[in-house]
């Protein structure tokens, strides 16, 4: 392949359908964003939408919006909303809690649903929090392990002990993507069910639940959708569990009739009962601005651009940067991976706190990988090319050498 130069990237954005996208996004001036995979742009629509719901809808309104602004169907709205997202039926996707908790009550009503089998199967090098929710679920309901298989041998780890599979369908590290189709398919056939973690995916790469016949998915809002720190997560359940499954935290908004206020409870018949206590309605609102823009491009175009920025951002490095001992995590392969690139450096710490000193923002992940997020609503091919030379100039200057960019952060 000959090398990329300027004029090649400009030429793509200038022939991105997607371009005009950014536009909706409230951005830094001179800062180059590649950590949407970690914390999504701010919607420019989304701080007067918060100002309303705060002024005018409880300020004027106080406990009225509940019902005539459907407060109380929020959960359920934005659900839809981030349904067509993941290949899902509308009434078959819930916003509610984070994305930790969702796991430990789709995980132990899996549990329940497999008497007879003891397992939760997941992979070494997941993200923590799946693993430590599966361990968590494990201590809930007695006799349970959580066993690991590594990528290329989960599907013949699942025996007839495996009660669910665990796994999250695009690294948070590597980018690597997992096959959804042949792992579901592979679970179903022994007996197993399957919950898949989409946090890295929703928003950026095509996810087909229904397609795939998907048991149970969780994912976050803050990501690739935008919604802000701290975010709502969704959960997934195919319809045909929703009378079987009960979620393990029986709250009152997963009653079938909440405000009856009987004692006992009585789960509601749909996806209603994976809900648990009252909805963070400020919360909500800011993720159902970061959800609506999704209606307004063509998702293809969106799937396509995301790899494209992927390619770009390899190749340059190939290009630019191949002598400073950067080692790909990510697979060149498109069809193997997510909407970020991952690089292994045994200097990757102070190597991206350099970068962010120039105003290029990625981050680090134990223990030596820089990841580098693309959001295809947002990031230009000309951001891409900004890092590599960003990158490029650094290295060649030792600027990474810099005492300061040494010193460990709470957050990385």
């Amino acid at each position: 392949m000959s090398d990329i130069n300027l004029s090649d990237i400009r030429a793509r954005d200038a022939a991105d359908p997607l371009a005009p996208m950014r536009e909706r996004f409230l951005l830094p001036k001179d800062t180059i964003y590649l950590d949407g995979n970690s914390l999504g742009a701010l919607p420019a629509t989304t701080p007067a939408r918060l100002n309303d719901v705060v002024t005018e809808q409880w300020g004027q309104g106080l406990i009225g919006p509940w019902n005539t602004h459907d407060w109380a169907g929020a959960s359920r709205r934005v659900g839809a909303r981030i349904a067509p997202l993941i290949g899902a039926r509308p009434d078959c996707v819930v916003v509610a809690d984070s994305t930790s908790v969702n796991i430990y009550k789709l995980l132990v009503a899996a549990l329940k649903a497999r008497p007879g089998r003891h397992v939760i199967l997941s992979e070494p090098g997941n993200f923590p929090t799946d693993l430590y929710m599966a361990d968590g679920a494990a201590w809930t309901v007695e006799g349970t392990e959580v066993r690991t298989a590594t990528p290329d041998r989960i599907v013949d780890a699942i025996d007839k002990d495996v009660a669910v599979v665990l796994l999250t369908h695009v690294h948070y590290k590597t980018g690597y993507k997992h096959d959804m189709a042949a792992i579901t398919r592979a679970a179903h056939a022994k007996g197993a069910l399957i919950l898949w973690d989409l946090s890295h995916s929703v928003g950026a790469v095509e996810v087909d639940l229904a397609g795939c016949d998907v048991d149970l998915a969780i994912g976050c809002g803050y990501k690739y959708l935008n919604g802000g720190p701290g975010a709502p997560a969704f959960l997934y359940v195919a319809a045909r569990h929703h009378a079987a499954l009960r979620s393990p935290l029986s709250g009152w908004f997963g009653h079938a009739a909440p405000f009856d206020f009987g004692d006992d409870y009585r789960p509601a018949p749909d996806i209603g009962r994976f809900l648990c206590g009252t909805p963070p309605i400020l919360s909500l609102a800011a993720l159902e601005e970061g959800v609506s823009i999704f209606a307004e491009v063509d998702t293809d175009r969106l799937w396509a651009k995301s790899q494209a920025l992927c390619d770009t951002m390899i190749a340059l490095m190939d290009q630019r940067c191949a002598r400073f001992g950067f080692e790909l995590m990510t697979p060149r392969d498109p069809a193997l991976r997510g909407s970020h690139v991952s690089y292994r450096h045994p200097d990757a710490y102070p190597i991206c706190q350099a970068l962010i000193a120039h105003g290029v923002i990625g981050d680090f992940r134990a223990p030596d990988a820089l990841r580098l997020g693309f959001t295809p609503l947002y990031t230009r091919f000309e951001d891409v090319w900004m890092a590599v030379e960003t990158i490029a100039r650094i290295m060649a200057d030792e600027e990474w050498r810099r005492p300061e960019h040494s010193v460990r952060r709470a957050v990385t």
